[in-house]
């Protein structure tokens, strides 16, 4: 999540050369090609179920990247990732089993809730376009999760996140090229796609590919609560967004909420049976 973050930092320092389609483009085509140099796919190995799946995980990661930037090129990194996180939070609660589950959503909604300047909303500093999208984001983010489960089931090693990884970037590169245009070609700014590629995909894609081999969705989507006040601890750190006491207090509930979900989630886990 701390990679995440600061790449998403990175990536808005280049929007004003390469726009959010160019630099979502540098962002999920580089970290498929370093994928695909790690894991080299045999593509004869897997049937047609499977491709459907890496194709539709594909999509799923194209649309919650690039609506992701285009919230971020509105809306500041803390806002955006606080709406975002409405995909994370509606797969712990949807996936909750017990009555111990809902006391940590409740806990991480309610840092949501601290987080989220709710009352400034309804003023001209937050477009409400970039909400809009955030919130799609957000949606894009509980198919990710879920289909990237799927994805560590059908495929072996990272062989399923590369593949999807390359067809999003198929995906993306119209937007791309229509965005970025003859800036695609500059080297420093590819060598910073590539950072965001790196911090932003290869990096925490793997790790999550094998957590949601270990953990179930719904505690992932809870442990992800932390993503909101990371936003917010890097925003202020990288962008000079300031941190309030009340921002502070969310961060304190979601991280409840996460490290709760974690030992009961892990107790559960150990059960015979489980």
């Amino acid at each position: 999540m701390s990679s995440v973050q600061v790449g998403a930092a990175l990536a808005k320092s280049l929007f004003a050369a390469l726009g959010p389609g160019g630099t979502v483009f540098l962002r999920v085509g580089f970290a498929a090609l370093a994928l695909l140099l790690v894991w080299r796919p045999r593509l004869r190995a897997y049937g047609w179920s499977s491709y459907w799946v890496a194709l539709l995980f594909g999509a799923v990661l194209a649309a919650m990247n690039f609506s992701f930037y285009l919230a971020l090129s509105r809306i500041p990194l803390g806002v955006a990732v606080t709406v975002e996180f409405v995909g994370p939070l509606a797969v712990a609660v949807f996936g909750s089993r017990r009555p111990l589950d809902v006391l940590w959503v409740i806990l991480a909604a309610s840092g949501i809730l601290l987080l989220a300047p709710l009352e400034s909303f309804k003023g001209a500093g937050i477009d409400p376009v970039g909400l809009g999208l955030a919130l799609l984001a957000g949606a894009c983010w509980a198919g990710y999760i879920l289909l990237m489960a799927r994805v560590g089931r059908v495929f072996a090693g990272g062989d399923g996140l590369a593949l999807a990884l390359a067809f999003g970037a198929a995906l993306l590169l119209p937007v791309g090229a229509i965005s970025a245009g003859t800036a695609l070609l500059n080297v420093p700014l590819l060598l910073a796609g590539a950072g965001v590629a790196l911090l932003s995909s290869v990096i925490p894609y793997s790790l999550e590919l094998e957590v949601l081999r270990r953990l179930p969705p719904r505690v992932f989507g809870i442990l992800m609560s932390l993503e909101p006040g990371l936003a917010a601890f890097f925003g202020f750190a990288l962008l000079h967004e300031q941190l309030s006491t009340r921002a502070l207090a969310a961060i304190l509930l979601v991280s409840a909420a996460s490290v709760g979900a974690a030992r009961f989630g892990r107790q559960k886990a150990q059960e015979p049976g489980a």
